[in-house]
């Protein structure tokens, strides 16, 4: 395993961190969830390949993933060997302070997901998207609090624009608060908008970047057909099938896949490798399902790219409406 400073502090992270998203139990919203015993060899054997970094988020599986998560670590490692990450944004029940940025959700949110997860901090408390109903000063306050507070080390962003970021970071720059150290942003092979203006913000300004979905839903690794695909997930999928529709993005697809037999390795390590090729890149997030979905992440460390293998993958790209922001 390789590690990598996270942004501009002093934090060491996995180059491969491992998204639990997939780790809690099957529901109508996400029926292709892995419930907790399906679970827990994924985060043991994440650890034994030296994976660091784990994300996850409160929504998943309404709780559900902080839970199985937090036990999986605390029964294979120990606390300070690891870098937990979570988020807070989406609803987490019925109510009309039960979700967004406001500063008593988020109270309320980390003292629920610390419970959940059976810590007394997170490393990394994200904010899940951009809450257009309640003043950036009040969430950054809100967040720069919990960090004084001990509840969580750092703070980072997720799927927003570059604006709204550049106003988040200078108004904590301001105020004297707690500054984002890191951007998740959704970056991958058939999805580059990023480039425009989020990456250059956040190389700039010496942002980790720690992009989901970088193998495009399954896309990548030539799971995922336009009538659906091999997997439950691909089967099931809304929401990648919301984003991941177009001709040209199937025609990246199977470019990979060329490649990738060229190369004699797995398709998803070439996904990867193009990713890691991108020095604004810290670490992507992976989901593993599967056995052999983490050997293969891992093991794209050690794929390099050509330079004529990298404009090969790029050229067929076109522009896309911006999307994953809500």
């Amino acid at each position: 395993m390789e590690y990598i400073r996270f942004g501009n502090t002093g934090l060491k992270v996995s180059r491969i961190c491992l998204g639990c998203m997939t780790y809690g139990t099957p529901t109508e919203r996400w029926p292709w969830a892995l419930n907790e015993e399906q679970s827990r060899p994924f985060i043991k054997k994440a650890l034994e390949l030296g994976i660091n970094f784990f994300d996850t988020a409160d929504v998943y599986s309404t709780g559900l993933s902080e839970e199985v998560t937090g036990r999986g670590l605390r029964d294979f490692t120990s606390r300070e060997q690891v870098i937990i990450a979570t988020k807070v944004h989406g609803p987490m029940g019925p109510g009309p302070n039960d979700k967004g940025l406001s500063r008593k959700h988020i109270m309320d949110s980390i003292d629920a997901s610390l419970k959940r997860l059976g810590t007394d901090y997170v490393d990394l408390y994200q904010i899940h998207r951009w809450d257009y109903e309640t003043p950036i000063e009040e969430t950054l306050e809100a967040l720069h609090d919990i960090v004084k507070m001990g509840k969580a080390r750092y703070i980072g962003a997720s799927s927003m624009y570059a604006w709204q970021f550049a106003q988040a970071l200078y108004t904590s720059d301001l105020n004297g608060w707690t500054r984002f150290v890191s951007m998740q942003p959704q970056y991958n092979l058939v999805y580059r908008e990023e480039e425009r203006e989020m990456l250059p913000l956040c190389k700039d300004q010496n942002i980790a970047v720690i992009p989901w979905s970088p193998l495009a839903r399954g896309l990548l690794t030539g799971k995922r057909t336009k009538g659906g695909g091999e997997t439950e997930r691909a089967r099931t999928d809304a929401f990648g099938k919301s984003i991941y529709t177009r001709d040209d993005d199937f025609n990246i697809s199977n470019l990979v896949n060329e490649i990738a037999q060229e190369k004699g390795v797995p398709n998803a390590q070439i996904a990867l490798a193009w990713l890691f090729s991108k020095s604004v890149v810290t670490a992507p997030i992976i989901g593993a399902s599967k056995p052999g979905h983490l050997e293969d992440a891992v093991g794209a460390l050690s794929v390099k790219l050509s330079e004529d293998d990298i404009k090969r993958l790029e050229e067929p790209y076109r522009p896309h409406p911006v999307l994953g922001h809500s």
